[in-house]
């Protein structure tokens, strides 16, 4: 889907306190690579850390490492002045391996114009001169990041969507190539996708009909408020390469979803494991962004069972389903939610934060989910696909639906899910993703703060 994210090198962690650009102290930068594996002087940096109550913060999909410097300094900011005096707090940022399609603009990040811009030509125009399909030069080296060793086949999809021809066997080229990037086959880069999606989840947007793949998404932008120069929906086979490139960021998408819950259950989760038995009165408060709220919510697997050391779990714009948590799908009454229960592992309230204004999560998430093939059911496809992020947390009994001034006047539940909507201050951004990125508000920071009962 359309996402919030960037190439970050796999590696060694930043020590505490002195990462460049964070004001909030005491800071220490946690990266992980794909498989989850963090350096071990990141993890005792962890350890060590002088509080009495940890922030965790996973960034999404839409950062390379200085964005999620910048927004790691950006939303910790509030905090210092929103906690009680007895509260003394430590930051964690979590760094893992997304990509960055630099055409997606991230409010206050980037130039005014490209996030309030009427549409993709208007956003990205700089960048992409003449039309918005060609891969500008940061977003190339990104994928070169993401897919070493695949400099031939990315420089010929650069070729494809700077030249748009209009013949039905160069659109078959271009999916053949994204499908081998994506790893479908066995064959290629596709490292954990093939080992997180049996053969059967494969979607369909990297396995069907490409012109009709790229007719759909093209069709998608512009529900999205995307604009083309000379574009009219169904037009011709020139305006489709802008359905292409979104074919290309749908497959580093579907990687990226499975790397997100490697990085959560097999990185993240085992170290807050390990810190519940080496500093079991440290209060941790887990916040992860987009495909970040995957990352920490997948954490919650390695945590035994009687762990109570996670005290708030909060969710940004969550880029997966609204059904995670379920026992139940009401689609398939046998079968739960990929995370179901597991909010009982939380020592406190798991908050997920949606907007109506988040058009990643609203046009995209459901239409490249639903591409998985499968039927419908008997519920529509955006209710059956829907994302935590656009309509808060499905298939769990008894959740409060809170508006933000609520939940900040009255509160949050001490304990179980609750959503809530955030659209009130989430609500800036241009095409293609609209709002999904919009989330550097004190009130977030203040929802957080209330969530893991550290206010004044």
């Amino acid at each position: 889907m359309v996402h919030i994210g960037g190439a970050v090198p796999a590696g060694a962690a930043g020590a505490t306190g002195t990462a460049a650009g964070i004001g909030a102290r005491p800071y220490v930068e946690l990266t992980f690579d794909a498989q989850g594996d963090a350096g071990p002087g990141a993890r005792e940096s962890v350890f060590g850390i002088e509080a009495t109550d940890l922030l965790v913060f996973a960034h999404g999909w839409n950062s390379d490492r200085s964005t999620a410097i910048r927004l790691f300094d950006r939303f910790y900011a509030p905090f210092a002045d929103l906690v009680g005096t007895g509260v003394r707090l430590g930051y964690v940022g979590v760094v893992w391996p997304s990509i960055r399609f630099a055409d997606e603009p991230i409010p206050d990040f980037d130039p005014r114009g490209a996030v309030e811009g009427a549409g993709v030509g208007a956003g990205v125009g700089a960048a992409e001169p003449g039309h918005g399909t060609a891969l500008d030069p940061v977003t190339r080296r990104a994928l070169g990041a993401f897919w070493p060793g695949r400099a031939a086949e990315l420089d010929r999809i650069a070729e494809l969507l700077e030249e748009r021809p209009t013949r039905e066997g160069d659109f078959t080229e271009f999916g053949a190539l994204v499908r081998e990037l994506a790893g479908v086959d066995g064959v290629g880069t596709g490292d954990d996708l093939a080992a997180a999606f049996a053969p059967r989840e494969v979607p369909d947007f990297l396995s069907g009909d490409v012109l009709r793949v790229c007719r759909e998404f093209t069709d998608a932008l512009t529900e999205a408020g995307a604009t083309f120069p000379g574009f009219s929906a169904g037009g011709g086979m020139r305006t489709l390469w802008n359905g292409a490139k979104e074919m290309l960021r749908q497959a580093t998408y579907y990687q990226m979803k499975a790397r997100a819950g490697v990085v959560g259950e097999h990185g993240l989760g085992p170290l807050l494991a390990e810190l519940a038995g080496r500093r079991p009165a440290l209060r941790v408060h887990l916040i992860g962004h987009s495909f970040g709220g995957r990352v920490v919510s997948f954490s919650l697997r390695a945590l035994p069972s009687g762990a109570r050391n996670v005290k708030s779990l909060t969710v940004l714009q969550g880029a997966f389903s609204h059904y995670a948590f379920a026992d139940s799908l009401p689609h398939d009454r046998g079968r739960g939610g990929a995370l179901r229960g597991l909010q009982n592992r939380v020592d406190g309230p798991l908050t997920a934060c949606h907007s109506p204004y988040d058009s990643s999560l609203k046009v995209f998430y459901p239409l490249a989910s639903r591409m998985a093939g499968d039927s419908a059911g008997l519920l529509g496809f955006d209710e059956r696909w829907g994302a935590i992020g656009h309509d808060g947390v499905r298939g769990v009994p008894g959740t409060p639906r809170l508006t933000l001034d609520a939940a900040l006047r009255d509160g949050l539940p001490a304990a179980g899910c609750v959503s809530v909507d955030a659209g009130s201050v989430v609500r800036r951004g241009g095409a293609p993703s609209g709002a999904h990125s919009d989330i550097c508000h004190e009130e977030l920071a203040r929802l957080v703060v209330t969530a893991g009962r550290m206010g004044r």
